[in-house]
């Protein structure tokens, strides 16, 4: 095979926001037994990355099955029937936070499409810094779109396609679009994966009993039960389906820039990220910050929860005791992730209570990785 090198109005991005559009989480798992049962199980790891809404697409051999939700991962797949719901032995899930497009049920994802050459399942984590052009065009051209989402000009593009092959639409249809992405995609006979040229999006590939898995983070592989096989590297496409495993390169090589997001706050503290461990990073964070800002102080505090291993490196440089002087209500999910600032502060006073016993009359030297 070869490849070549209710009423709205249209989507309106302020050009000087320049607010962190990290976005998401995507998994995908390929001819697995209750393939929508794990990939509810690898969602739940990735919840940390989008607490809007999640949806699963599956497909079953014949027909492709689609459920979306607004809310949890939980509360909209943790029933005992999912496998039943979204029969199938190949399926894709995603979790969102919303960088493009309000937070409405028609931009949830999967989103799915049924194209002349068969049905398509998409799940993407990223922000297309071209999608207001983009989106303009296929509008003039005829294009209806369905939701205020970014991620459905992929689909119109692949769609509009006229190269022969599946993997030649898709491989056009990305040379189009630009910014960070990781994405998942399921036919009715292939899974794939594929993540920007820059590698700004971070997607890594796992085995589950010798099938391969897909998932933002290797937090979500442990959780399935999969072993991580490896990052998935910058502008690389990984298809899976009845000939195997491949990769291709669609696009030109250009030296990977990661999101240092993903280290400071994002990605979980157990997931490895570019062969990086994000707890490890942290810490070293901590420990850099103690030498280049030295306090004197009685005791050194994180606010938890993606704040605690730099401040507990921040502690072991500087030879400080460190204690848990905030406690976090984990009842409240992350709060610099919902879409609005007075949720936000809510969340915060909803989440977030001083120790007394701990800070009383104490000088307190604060770790916090988020302002």
């Amino acid at each position: 095979m070869s490849l070549p090198h209710e009423r709205w109005s249209a989507p309106h991005r302020d050009p000087d926001d320049d607010t962190p559009r990290l976005e998401c989480g995507v998994f995908g798992v390929y001819d697995t037994a209750e393939a929508s049962g794990v990939t509810a199980l690898g969602l739940h790891a990735l919840q940390h990355r989008g607490q809007e809404a999640c949806g699963i697409a599956a497909f079953d051999g014949q027909r492709f099955h689609t459920e979306r939700h607004m809310g949890y991962v939980g509360d909209a797949f943790g029933g005992g029937d999912l496998n039943k719901r979204l029969p199938g032995r190949t399926a894709i899930g995603h979790t969102r936070y919303s960088t493009a497009g309000g937070s409405f049920l028609r931009n949830v994802q999967p989103m799915f499409a049924d194209l002349e050459a068969g049905g398509i399942a998409l799940a993407h984590n990223g922000n297309l810094t071209n999608f207001l052009t983009l989106r303009e065009q296929l509008v003039q051209e005829g294009a209806i779109f369905q939701s205020t989402s970014d991620s459905e000009a992929i689909l119109h593009l692949i769609a509009r396609s006229r190269r022969p092959r599946f993997l030649d639409r898709f491989t056009e249809a990305l040379q189009q679009i630009e910014g960070g992405y990781a994405l998942v995609a399921m036919t009715n006979k292939k899974l794939v994966g594929v993540r920007d040229p820059l590698g700004i999006r971070p997607l890594v590939l796992g085995d589950l009993n010798g099938k391969p898995v897909f998932a933002s983070e290797t937090c979500a592989l442990d959780m399935v039960g999969a072993t991580f096989v490896r990052d998935i590297e910058h502008g690389e496409m990984v298809v899976a389906d009845e000939k195997g495993l491949r990769s291709f390169r669609p696009f030109p090589a250009q030296r990977a820039r990661p999101c240092i997001f993903e280290y400071v706050y994002f990605a979980r503290p157990d997931s490895v990220v570019n062969g990086r461990s994000v707890y490890d990073v942290r810490k070293r964070m901590g420990r850099r910050l103690a030498v280049e800002t030295p306090a004197d102080v009685d005791v050194v505090v994180p606010v938890p929860d993606s704040g605690v291993p730099a401040a507990l490196g921040f502690a072991q440089e500087a030879g400080l005791p460190f204690e848990m002087g905030i406690i976090r209500n984990h009842y409240v999910g992350r709060t610099f992730i919902q879409p609005t600032q007075g949720e936000r502060e809510l969340g915060v006073r909803m989440k977030l209570s001083p120790y007394r016993a701990v800070l009383a009359g104490k000088r307190v030297l604060l770790v916090d990785d988020s302002i």
